[in-house]
């Protein structure tokens, strides 16, 4: 499901809806990490193997705390951009502290 209006503001309401359990959004944060961290490495070793294995990595854990923990398809399929933008905004608000008050606006 997406949301029906074009809008970066609508479609991150959606985004937080489809990560309303905590493991999905542990699963999320997981693999942006690695991902961050495989690109470190293939950036600074020249190994190529790195390069290709972020965003399986990141991606792949994402993918399974959808099916696992939410049961719902994720938001990439749909608009793959936005959702790669909004996995990095989740990421750093709740590394800030102030996710809570974003999914608290979202399920209003």
């Amino acid at each position: 499901m997406t949301p029906s209006t074009g809008s970066y503001a609508a479609f991150w309401r959606h985004y937080l809806r489809a990560h309303r359990d905590p493991r999905t959004r542990g699963a999320h944060y997981l693999g942006t990490l690695l991902a961050l961290l495989l690109l470190a490495l293939g950036v600074a070793r020249g190994d190529w193997r790195c390069l290709v294995a972020a965003p399986v990595a990141g991606y792949g854990c994402a993918w399974i705390g959808h099916g696992v923990f939410e049961g719902n398809r994720p938001a990439s399929f749909g608009h793959p951009l936005w959702s790669f933008l909004s996995d990095f905004r989740m990421l750093a608000l709740w590394a800030s502290g102030r996710l809570k008050r974003e999914l608290d606006e979202a399920f209003r």
